[in-house]
């Protein structure tokens, strides 16, 4: 064989050795080729932001025509915080007990704004764009962990696209971790830990400031593209605000209120609440009628009753 052929040979030898190598390596078991070749986790392809235009205005709440109404849900399938009281029964608007401290001061700032509020944590009732689209605002308020099941996330998201509105509260930044369309919901944002429960100064956009007692959520990721409405400033922070889990908190920019539009629907989100002190009237506990007046501007510019994300 002269010296060409040979050459030639040897190349394409040479070729498939390498071809079945790269072949062989595709295919074997390493964590880390694994992690890298593991899809990221499908981001959901909505529009969201401050801009008015991805909101949905098609008709489905007339308040000219209708009462303002909420549905305040409070499903834990987790960690369940004591201002909840007593897990309820099922259906809409089960007994409530004094304990029951969180649904009791929704239903009382309802009454005293005109605002109907109905309250459940039965997913059942969550089933159904159509009964959701009874209700200008959604309320999560510290629900945990996995609280919807298939029907309810599909029901929920047809809701916001059809303009419907979402507040979302403390714990509600621990539930449905595992559904992108949800964290999305929330400004890209999802509980990671939390320092020592202690009183901190909240700053307003305007610059207005009070103090409050609260867990002064760390967030991973941290909202973006949303208008932050406060912020705790970190160095009001005695005990400091590394999170039980390391999390070195935010600096300057730790926000505690945002906003924003999202999948044609309004967002209002909060981390504060922890205490059920925080809904006390008589002025005994330091902030509680500042973060009752924040919560409840959140869930009248959610439901469009006031101007929102402002």
């Amino acid at each position: 064989m002269s010296s060409r052929p040979r050459a030639l040979a040897a190349a394409l030898a040479f070729a498939l050795l390498a071809a079945l190598i790269v072949f062989s390596a595709d295919r074997r078991p390493s964590s880390a080729y694994a992690q890298e070749a593991a899809p990221a986790p499908a981001k959901p392809g909505v529009c969201r932001g401050t801009d008015p235009g991805c909101y949905h205005d098609w008709g489905n709440f007339d308040p000219g025509t209708d009462a303002y109404r909420i549905l305040l849900y409070t499903r834990t399938a987790g960690p369940r915080h004591a201002n909840l009281g007593p897990a309820l029964g099922t259906g809409l608007n089960p007994a409530l007990a004094t304990t029951n401290v969180v649904q009791n001061a929704i239903v009382r700032m309802g009454e005293e704004h005109d605002i109907r509020v109905d309250w459940t944590e039965d997913p059942a009732q969550l089933a159904t764009a159509s009964r959701l689209f009874a209700y200008n605002a959604v309320v999560f308020f510290s629900t945990s962990r996995d609280t919807l099941d298939d029907a309810a996330q599909t029901a929920l998201r047809q809701y916001i696209r059809g303009g419907g509105g979402f507040v979302g509260a403390h714990n509600a930044f621990g539930t449905e971790y595992n559904w992108p369309w949800y964290e999305g919901l929330l400004g890209e944002a999802n509980f990671y830990d939390h320092g020592p429960n202690q009183p901190g100064k909240v700053v307003m956009r305007d610059g207005r400031s009070w103090t409050f007692t609260d867990e002064w959520y760390n967030l991973l990721p941290a909202p973006s593209r949303v208008r932050v409405l406060a912020r705790v400033d970190e160095s009001s922070l005695a005990e400091g605000v590394r999170g039980t889990m390391g999390h070195p908190g935010h600096g300057a920019g730790h926000p505690v209120a945002w906003c924003q539009y999202y999948d044609g629907g309004r967002a209002w989100l909060t981390t504060l609440g922890h205490d059920a002190k925080a809904f006390t009237t008589d002025g005994s506990y330091p902030g509680a009628a500042d973060f009752q007046k924040l919560l409840l501007n959140g869930i009248e510019s959610a439901m469009g009753r006031e101007p929102f994300c402002r």
